[in-house]
C-alpha cells in the first residue's frame, strides 16, 4: 500500500465516521429519545405538523433511515445501502427546510443538503479499505447495489416529499361550507 493510498483509506475512514456518526445520533433521538430526543412519539407530533402522513410510520422510518443508514456509514458495512437511506432521508428532510432558502442559520436546507451529499457520495465511493465490507470481501459494496440502492431510495423519498406536499395543501385549502342542492330541504331552516 502506498502512502498515498493509505491517506485516501483515512480521509475516507474519518469521513465515513464522522458524517455516519452524526447521523446515527439523530436518528437515535428519533427512535429512542436518546441525546435529548424526543423518541418516536414525539418525533410523530413533529412529522405530522410538518405534513408527513402516516405520521408515526414516518417518524420511525426518518429515525431509521438517518440511525440504520448512519450506522452502516460509520461501520463501512453495506456502505451503498447505507449511504442511500441516509441520502434519501435527508432529501426528505431538506424539503421541510426549503422554503426558509438555503442557509442553515435562517432554517434553510444547508445542513441536511451536506449531509445528503456526503451519504450518497460514500455511497458511489464505497467505504474505503478500513471498513467491514473490505473485510467480507466487498459483496455488499457493488457498483451495481449503489446504483440500486440510490434510485430505488431516491424514489420512495420521492413518494414521500409529494404525499407530503399533497398533504400540506390539503390543510391549505379551505372547506366551504355545504349548500343545499337544488329541491333539498334546509332543515336547519324550519323548511
Amino acid at each position: 500500500m502506498t502512502l498515498k493510498g493509505t491517506r485516501e483509506d483515512l480521509g475516507v475512514l474519518l469521513f465515513r465516521v464522522g458524517l455516519g456518526g452524526t447521523l446515527a445520533v439523530h436518528g437515535a433521538q428519533k427512535l429512542f429519545g436518546w441525546f435529548g430526543g424526543h423518541g418516536v412519539v414525539g418525533t410523530a407530533g413533529g412529522m405530522d405538523a410538518m405534513g408527513f402522513q402516516p405520521a408515526k410510520a414516518s417518524a420511525i422510518l426518518a429515525g431509521l433511515g438517518e440511525a440504520g443508514g448512519g450506522a452502516l456509514l460509520a461501520l463501512g458495512l453495506a456502505t451503498p445501502v447505507g449511504g442511500a437511506a441516509a441520502a434519501s432521508t435527508m432529501f426528505a428532510a431538506g424539503s421541510v427546510h426549503k422554503p426558509a432558502g438555503f442557509f442553515a442559520m435562517e432554517g434553510g436546507y444547508e445542513y441536511n443538503l451536506i449531509l445528503g451529499l456526503g451519504a450518497a457520495a460514500l455511497a458511489i465511493r464505497g467505504p474505503g479499505r478500513y471498513s467491514i465490507d473490505r473485510l467480507l470481501g466487498d459483496r455488499l459494496n457493488r457498483p451495481w447495489l449503489a446504483a440500486v440502492a440510490l434510485m430505488g431510495c431516491g424514489a420512495a423519498s420521492a413518494v414521500v416529499v409529494t404525499r407530503r406536499q399533497k398533504a400540506l395543501a390539503a390543510r391549505e385549502t379551505p372547506t366551504a361550507p355545504h349548500q343545499p342542492a337544488q329541491g333539498e330541504r334546509a332543515e336547519a331552516h324550519g323548511d
